[in-house]
């Protein structure tokens, strides 16, 4: 993944703004969404709103603490008389974003704390 909107605006007003619009268009794929469910089984492609908690300057790279608000489901058998809703629950994780400062490149990590 390459967050190149973002690190363009590194050191702006539009940083934090930049970072979550790029953000919001990632998904589980992208994302460690379905590693961090705490309430529910499937992580689903609701866009996730991020927060971000810290920004770091790191020489060659940003650090970016982030926290993720996201939606999963409880994911039943589908079988005709399962009585478990498809309700979505809020959940939320945090996350580590290490982005390249060359070539946008970005690493992802789930923070387990």
């Amino acid at each position: 993944m390459h967050l190149e909107a973002s690190l363009q605006a590194w050191g702006t007003s539009a940083f934090r703004d930049t970072l979550k619009a790029e953000i919001a268009r990632l998904g589980p794929a992208e994302l460690p969404l379905q590693q961090g469910l705490a309430g529910s089984s499937y992580a689903t492609d609701t866009p996730p709103q991020a927060v971000i908690l810290s920004t770091v300057d790191a020489g060659d790279r940003l650090l970016v603490k982030a926290g993720l608000f996201y939606t999963g489901i409880i994911a039943g058998c589908s079988c005709a008389d399962d009585p478990t809703p498809v309700d979505e629950q809020t959940e939320y994780c945090e996350v580590l974003l290490e982005i390249d400062k060359i070539n946008a490149k970005t690493q992802v990590t789930l923070l387990q704390e």
